[in-house]
């Protein structure tokens, strides 16, 4: 395999989980007496850009169709981010009702909505129908298609040029990362901002974070890999901040290579010389990773199986694809964790693809009083005890297992 980006040859390990189903395929009761579609699951490092990327087995159509089924407005943790930075860019750029945002990647309004509100046009770009659907019930308007060169162009063209572009946790998800960063330089005006947001790959092995590789993230990014990516796609970075969203992210800023007027600010070199203080322009900090998941895998299933022996009632909250990847890794199946509980409708009375465990509503949780509530997106830790405070009221505690495994009194 080539790099998605510079097209060296790839050879460098960087994480081997065997197999999986696409981790947002989850299974009806008719799809659940039929045979699923596993891929491979590999890691790889390119030793010339640094671009950590999967190996390619399934196309983006295969991936985001039309009945994807995460909806960002679930996670109010997330809301309350999106409405601050609103607020932020709004204020830090002057932007007003003669600008124009673009957010790429919309999914369900849950961003756009807090623009609109702020009384500044906006128009997004959703391919997945069901996400694009909730978002135009808000009353945004939606471009209904995959973001590259030629949409920019297309959208270009008809004048609908942007001020300010946002691309929140889409830059991983893309195949062709080359074309799409290249669709904000053709798309942007000239003085205008592009914000990126993505976890950061120093944070993903610090962190242990493994259970963040899955098929539909075909990138996993530091800033440096993403400097020289921008830079070969007309693209500047001007300023980054880091966020603690996602396990630990970066927000960077990006500009117009021949156009943009942004001062570089001193945090851009602080994160690049951090990075290459962590060795992350060095085979060593990549090959070193490759064992590291299996000490969480068998904390957790020691954990699950000693429970099953004493009687212990377990279940889990969030239908996550973080949370497939770990169940279908440890080969984790209903008879060590019966259900997931999720409060998004578009996932309950299905079935986690791979492992099969049914997922439920939060009115299982509550008939059942299990005696530990494992939490799969462990980077919504502090929402989901607070969302499920009561359980303590019958003795429950809470688990989450990355980086280790951690009971929650």
């Amino acid at each position: 395999m080539k790099c998605r980006h510079c097209g060296h040859e790839l050879s460098l390990p960087f994480l081997d989980l065997g197999s999986a189903p696409p981790s947002n395929a989850y299974l009806t009761n008719t799809t659940l007496n039929a045979p699923e579609v596993w891929y491979p699951l590999r890691v790889l490092a390119c030793e010339h850009c640094w671009l950590v990327q999967t190996e390619d087995h399934a196309g983006r159509e295969a991936l985001f169709n039309d009945d994807y089924a995460y909806f960002s407005s679930f996670s109010s943790s997330w809301l309350a981010h999106a409405k601050h930075y609103a607020q932020a860019v709004h204020e830090r750029f002057g932007l007003n009702a003669n600008s124009c945002v673009v957010e790429v990647a919309a999914n369900d309004g849950y961003l756009l909505q807090y623009i609109q509100q702020l009384g500044i046009p906006c128009y997004g770009i959703e391919p997945t129908a069901s996400t694009a659907a909730a978002a135009i019930a808000k009353g945004i308007d939606i471009v209904g298609r995959f973001f590259g060169v030629e949409l920019a162009r297309e959208l270009a063209a008809q004048g609908r040029q942007a001020d300010l572009m946002v691309a929140n946790n889409v830059l991983a998800h893309v195949p062709d990362i080359n074309d799409f960063c290249a669709g904000f330089a053709h798309l942007l005006k000239p003085q205008g901002v592009a914000t990126f947001e993505f976890p950061h790959l120093l944070r993903m092995v610090q962190q242990c974070q493994f259970d963040t590789a899955y098929h539909e993230h075909y990138s996993y990014l530091s800033l440096t890999a993403v400097q020289t990516i921008f830079v070969a796609n007309g693209l500047s970075i001007f300023d980054v901040q880091e966020l603690p969203t996602h396990g630990g992210s970066l927000r960077v800023f990006a500009q117009k290579t021949a156009s943009g007027d942004h001062p570089v600010t001193p945090a851009v070199q602080q994160i690049l010389e951090t990075e290459l203080l962590a060795g992350m322009k060095t085979p060593d900090f990549y090959s070193k990773f490759t064992l590291q998941p299996f000490r969480i895998v068998r904390e957790l299933l020691s954990f699950l199986v000693n429970q099953a022996h004493t009687g212990g009632r377990v279940c889990s909250y969030g239908a996550a694809a973080k949370g497939n990847t770990l169940l279908n890794f440890a080969g984790v199946r209903p008879h060590l964790l019966p259900y997931v509980v999720d409060k998004n409708p578009a996932k309950q009375g299905k079935f986690m693809p791979g492992s099969r465990i049914p997922i439920l509503d939060e009115a299982h949780l509550v008939a059942h009083q299990p005696s530990h509530v494992l939490i799969l997106p462990w980077n919504l830790k502090d929402e989901v005890m607070t969302q499920l405070a009561y359980i303590r009221d019958w003795g429950g505690q809470f688990v989450t297992a990355v980086p280790q495994l951690e009971i929650h009194p």
